[in-house]
């Protein structure tokens, strides 16, 4: 299992999140609009989940079903980041909810 950075970090980018992990596995550069963590890295801690601002940090299981797009859009950033960012330019511009 692992953590997944929701819809709530866009355009807030706190990166406290990424200041508690213990393995370094949430990541973000300039042109990024929200954290993103790799899952094959996460030991499913849970101290970015707590350290979110917003709430927009989810155990996998329990990320709320409008926002289960963003397990695979995590993912993606790690093998194509600019379609990762594409997805996410697509979600703000289908203007859906912030989950």
């Amino acid at each position: 299992m692992t953590f997944v950075i929701a819809s709530a970090c866009i355009d807030v980018l706190d990166q406290s999140c990424i200041e508690v992990c213990p393995v370094d596995c949430i990541h973000v550069e300039d042109e990024d609009r929200m954290c993103y963590i790799e899952p094959d890295d996460c030991i499913d801690c849970g101290l970015c989940e707590s350290a979110c601002p917003v709430g927009a940090i989810f155990d996998e299981p329990e990320v709320p079903r409008e926002a289960s797009q963003f397990k695979e859009i995590n993912a993606l950033w790690f093998k194509d980041k600019e379609s990762a960012r594409d997805r996410i330019e697509k979600f703000m511009e289908d203007g859906l909810s912030i989950t």
